[in-house]
């Protein structure tokens, strides 16, 4: 099975990575320590749910609010303009890429909307929506590209444009379904938080990029753990405070088995749409990696900060952060299988 190209094979292989990874691929060495992070934070807030109930400068509301601005600052000042002004001319692959991303996702999960029946299925197919209308992710796409040798300058490009579009299209997305139906979410106030919290810093971030661009760049590593542990105490201040409300004590493992089972089939639907339209259009091998792997990912930072903004006075914002969560999960193992394999074997045909 070295090409990708073999009609009905397509499918076949996809789901064989996705389901039969080999032994080789769950050994330790190659366990995501940032997803143990994520899955002992969860356990954290089950145990010792009270940490997140403080107040004042030193709570957790208040650290993961500066936090959230500093990610986005530091987004906004990694971002090259020359890079973005030298992707613009592949004009088909970003329409892909970003159609695939804000509405090929969420097409897919809407379609199911006249199924769900009653508040905690309602509940449930909102955290899927949500994971579907988020942005691709940065780093992790143009690595996994690099490795699988694409077009890297097309990955730089439509990551960074994904990021910043996803700042207001997702909360668009979101308002569709919650302004009327939940009387908590104000999309005027969500929207003022989301300028202030996210959209100023990363102008800032571009603005000063010429001056400290380099420094980030330099100190991108640093940059990177500083994210993550943001995202960790987002993450365990929104699950200690739905294990506190008593949120998923109303929902079942069957619901939360079928959380799971959606977004597999969704990443699964889109992988092999997208892999179909990239032939269609025939796009080169560099052009298909590309596409593959920035319109089939979401972003975990991005879903994480904007959960904090958008359900930040929900009981059930863990619950939004579940399908993400495994998602991300997901699309690690899964892609960096099939990008090894790609780099290592020439499984598109030129």
């Amino acid at each position: 099975m070295k090409h990708f190209n073999k009609g009905n094979g397509d499918v076949l292989l996809v789901c064989w990575h996705v389901l039969f990874l080999s032994k080789k691929q769950f050994m330790l060495k190659r366990i995501d320590g940032f997803i143990i992070g994520l899955i002992a934070m969860i356990a954290f807030a089950w145990f010792i749910p009270q940490l997140a109930n403080g107040e004042g400068v030193f709570s957790l509301d208040t650290i993961t609010d500066y936090g959230i601005s500093f990610i986005f600052f530091f987004y906004g000042l990694k971002l090259s303009p020359k890079q973005m002004r030298e992707g613009l001319s592949n004009y088909r692959l970003h329409i892909v890429i970003q159609l695939s991303t804000f509405v090929l996702f969420p097409l897919l999960i809407i379609l199911f909307l006249p199924l769900i029946g009653g508040e905690e299925g309602r509940m449930l197919w909102l955290a899927v929506f949500f994971l579907a209308a988020l942005p691709s992710t940065v780093s992790s796409s143009v690595v996994m590209v690099v490795l699988a040798k694409g077009n890297v300058a097309g990955a730089i490009f439509n990551a960074s444009l994904s990021g910043l579009i996803g700042i207001a299209i997702t909360p668009l997305w979101i308002g569709l379904f919650m302004s009327t139906g939940d009387a908590s979410f104000d999309f005027s106030e969500v929207l003022l938080s989301l300028v202030i919290k996210i959209l100023l810093p990363v102008i800032l971030g571009l603005v000063l990029h010429r001056y400290w661009g380099d420094m980030a760049k330099r100190n991108a590593e640093k940059l990177a753990l500083f994210d993550k542990t943001i995202i960790l105490l987002i993450v365990y201040k929104s699950f200690a405070h739905s294990f506190s409300a008593g949120l998923f004590e109303s929902i079942s493992w069957g619901e939360l088995s079928l959380v799971g089972a959606s977004v597999l089939v969704l990443f699964v639907l889109i992988y092999l749409i997208i892999l179909w339209v990239s032939k269609k259009l025939k796009f080169n091998r560099e052009d298909k990696i590309t596409a593959l792997f920035c319109g089939s990912k979401k972003s975990l930072v991005h879903g994480t900060v904007m959960s904090n903004v958008l359900f930040q006075n929900m009981l059930g914002q863990g619950l939004f952060l579940l399908p993400i969560m495994l998602y991300h999960a997901l699309q690690l193992v899964v892609i960096s299988f099939i990008a090894q394999k790609m780099g290592n074997e020439e499984m598109y045909d030129k």
